[in-house]
């Protein structure tokens, strides 16, 4: 019997994806573990690899097919010794596309005497509806002309750019009642602001990446009352730190980046302050006793966060190093599942490119993020008496569902201290 390879829920929440890539053809034999295609998940895109041995005798889902919903049948495996011909022949054949269906107008009322249609109008005289990009629509609506009066030459008769573009404007390409009529001018095209899309455009469909950051992210504003504490906190001990043990970390290929030191202080303000590694869940609230910190890295796809595990009992050449390698796969869209599912707090660090100050959203089920901008230097009173300094500017976003503001200040508090007097992070 053919087995069939369906598409796998490589992450909790994935409910389709993106085939981006196919490994094997028709024809090549497969073992397990051996890496069959490239699956864009709604986390990032991953590896699949075959589970079963055998012979690949149809690919059902072409590449770089989108919305493949899990437990779709993408490929078909002949087992070992089986006719990979008997095997392809008794194999289900993929369904087929619904054939596209021609939507019908309304029927509208017949036009008063003398009245005339808009120029880019999205009704035929024949009653079916025009298939039109809006970039061919708002160039017929700015030309005069009458898309009904148009032959598409895009996919199903769509009408494009090019087809608009070459038709005459004014009355040229208009029905005999159409010309004879005054030229109405267009409605404004409405959008979700109410505006008029005027400014020259490019559609991008979302990846799956991008379509789950605004789904949480959407659900982070909407349903968790965010509570936001800044402190500033002067950074030249914390640099005078990094120097030295950079300079004896250098034998050993490390190098020691800020942000390595910022995720130990923060796991470290968590273990002093334990009532802010926490999550509300419901009619209960999670009280962990382990500080993984998730780290916000952009990537091509998007935005995804890497996980520091344990990162409060972890050495700063350990967590540079992890981190390092995190960062690497994240931007090459290679993070297995375990290196981005979890964590127990947040850190967005956006001071590399000069931002001064920021509230990042925090990334539910969690309850806190540590948003952190740029080092510079700032007058700043010392010892009694004005000076400058190197002051960074830092501000946690809290669940005050399940963090009230006096524990998070003591959070904020304690980070500022172990940044400030760095050397509890080496302990």
């Amino acid at each position: 019997m053919p087995t069939p390879i369906k598409m796998p829920a490589l992450s909790p929440t994935m409910e389709e994806g993106t085939l981006a890539k196919w490994l094997v053809k028709v024809g090549d034999t497969v073992s397990s573990g051996d890496i069959m295609a490239e699956i864009e998940t709604d986390k990032a895109t991953m590896e699949f690899e075959a589970v079963d041995e055998g012979v690949i005798v149809s690919i059902d889902v072409a590449e770089g097919s989108e919305g493949v919903k899990v437990g779709t049948v993408i490929a078909t495996l002949a087992e070992e010794g089986e006719d990979p011909a008997e095997a392809k022949a008794a194999a289900p054949a993929p369904k087929a596309a619904p054939a596209p269906v021609v939507e019908k107008a309304a029927e509208a009322p017949a036009p008063a005497p003398n009245a005339s249609s808009a120029p880019a109008t999205a009704v035929a005289p024949s009653g079916d509806r025009i298939i039109a990009s809006p970039l061919a629509k708002r160039i017929a609506e700015q030309k005069g002309v009458n898309l009904a009066s148009v032959s598409g030459s895009g996919p199903n008769g769509r009408i494009v750019k090019a087809d608009v573009e070459g038709a005459k404007p004014g009355t040229a390409n208009a029905t005999p009642a159409q010309a004879a009529a005054p030229a109405a001018a267009a409605p404004p095209k409405p959008t979700a602001l109410g505006g008029d899309l005027d400014a020259p455009y490019e559609a991008q469909k979302l990846n799956n990446v991008r379509k789950v950051i605004a789904r949480r992210l959407t659900e982070a504003k909407q349903t968790i009352p965010h509570i936001y504490l800044t402190v500033d906190v002067r950074l030249d001990a914390l640099l005078k730190l990094r120097s030295e043990l950079n300079k004896s970390l250098e034998a050993d290929g490390i190098k020691l980046s800020v942000n390595d030191l910022l995720i130990k202080a923060q796991a470290r303000a968590l273990q002093r302050v334990p009532l802010c590694n926490v999550s509300f869940q419901g009619d209960e609230l999670y009280q962990y006793t382990r500080e993984d910190i998730s780290v916000a890295v952009a990537a091509p796809s998007g935005l995804i966060t890497p996980i520091i595990r344990d990162a409060g009992r972890k050495g700063l050449a350990q967590i540079s190093t992890e981190m390092k390698e995190l960062a690497g796969k994240a931007r090459d869209g290679k993070l297995q599942p375990h290196e981005f599912q979890g964590g127990t707090a947040s850190l967005s660090n956006l001071g590399m490119f000069g931002t001064k100050q920021f509230d990042a959203v925090i990334n539910p089920p969690q309850a806190m993020i540590l948003a952190v901008g740029a080092g510079e230097q700032r007058p700043h009173v010392i010892d009694g008496a004005l000076g400058v300094a190197t002051v960074m500017s830092a501000t946690g976003s809290f669940d005050h569902r399940a963090i009230d503001g006096a524990d998070g200040a003591q959070f904020m508090q304690a980070f500022q201290q172990l940044c400030e007097n760095p050397m509890g992070l080496v302990v």
